[in-house]
């Protein structure tokens, strides 16, 4: 189980507390909006928010306040998941699951250890990782070791979903600024022998 299977309990609790509803005849909708979640903008308001009650509020005529009271009532045996529901107006749902939920994802986490989150979803697609190197002939900076970090990041995380990575850390070996570099320490090295060198311009 990861985050993304709480996120899929909790959806599915939605839906059949919609199709509750309809069932019973309190809702009309013919056919579901996509039921999104969303983190709350603060955590004291819950794990998850659902804006499913306002994106029904056009078809089903009715106020998005009155909607979420309705998923409300029909999520009423679905204890197991949530801690609390609230309807923040003008019909945000705003749930909070049980810390039971959550620690059987901490367990998960702990027994798959290094192969938690990996998946098969690239499995038989190839891809091409480039980035570049910090170029040889200039002074490093933070943005050097930056691209170099993200493009290993990219790619480990690529292999780890199951594709076949190929990365390129290109190298700065060739044209005309490595011929630069190497004249200017050539010229370098006969001004210390004390004979004349020529710098490059």
């Amino acid at each position: 189980m990861s985050s993304g299977v709480v996120q899929e309990k909790v959806t599915s609790a939605l839906l059949e507390a919609l199709n509750g509803a309809k069932k019973k005849g309190q809702l009309k909708t013919e056919a579901w909006p996509q039921l999104s979640l969303d983190a709350p903008k603060r955590p004291e308001w819950g794990d998850l928010a659902s804006t499913v009650a306002m994106s029904l509020a056009a078809t089903e005529q009715r106020a998005p306040h009155d909607i979420a009271q309705i998923i409300i009532d029909n999520l009423a045996h679905h204890e197991q998941i949530f801690d609390r529901v609230e309807i923040v107006r003008p019909g945000f749902l705003n749930l909070t699951v049980k810390p039971t939920v959550w620690h059987d994802v901490l367990r998960e986490i702990e027994t798959q250890g290094s192969a938690y989150g990996r998946a098969e979803i690239g499995k038989r697609h190839r891809v091409l990782v480039e980035y570049v190197s910090a170029n040889p002939t200039g002074p490093l900076h933070v943005g050097h070791g930056r691209g170099a970090a993200v493009g290993q990041t990219v790619a480990n995380m690529l292999k780890a979903v199951g594709y076949e990575v190929v990365s390129e850390y290109y190298i700065n070996d060739a044209g005309r600024q490595m011929k630069l570099l190497g004249s200017s320490v050539y010229a370098r090295y006969e001004e210390l022998s004390n004979r004349p060198g020529e710098f490059p311009s």
